[in-house]
């Protein structure tokens, strides 16, 4: 790379070379814009009679991610096992066919306290209420956000019932 080159000239050069699909790495992952939106607004308690339902029957230590606003808005996914793999792999658990999210982007962990999100590296990284995360505890009703997917977190009733009791 000639070194006398001015920045603006250095800047469209590498846009251009970047251009080329062969000269890019394997990840596709897209960042966020400037004009993105990772403002934190809580949903309200707007959840149609199906969720409700759905959570409703949730049995102990389960929870349920609801997709509230994204490509998928209304999906529901189980977490019922102790790891769920949340990513655009197509072997995800939960699998988000979109650029903005990592193929491997974060892990949602289950053991006796409840449930955790652990972000596995990822490029626009995994937000818990508003606040980026390496880890977060997962308590009822917790938003998430991975890429431009945003869920509420909800825990079994039964669960929840225990808590308050002991």
């Amino acid at each position: 790379m000639d070194d006398n080159r001015r920045p603006d000239e250095i800047r469209r050069a590498a846009d251009s070379e970047a251009a080329h699909p062969a000269d890019r790495a394997a990840d596709t992952t897209q960042t966020f814009g400037h004009d993105s939106d990772l403002s934190f607004i809580p949903f309200g308690a707007d959840l149609s009679t199906a969720e409700l339902d759905a959570i409703e029957a949730l049995p102990s230590r389960v929870a349920i991610l609801i997709v509230r606003s994204g490509p998928t808005a209304g999906a529901r996914y189980l977490l019922d096992t102790d790891v769920t793999t949340v990513g655009r792999h197509p072997e995800a658990d939960i699998f988000f066919d979109d650029v903005t999210v990592s193929r491997r982007h974060a892990e949602i962990t289950r053991d006796d306290a409840g449930f955790e999100i652990v972000d596995q590296r990822s490029l626009n990284g995994t937000y818990v209420n508003g606040e980026r995360v390496d880890r977060a505890r997962l308590d009822n009703g917790s938003e998430v956000r991975i890429g431009k997917f945003r869920l509420n977190f909800f825990v079994s009733p039964a669960d929840l019932a225990q808590a308050a009791d002991g």
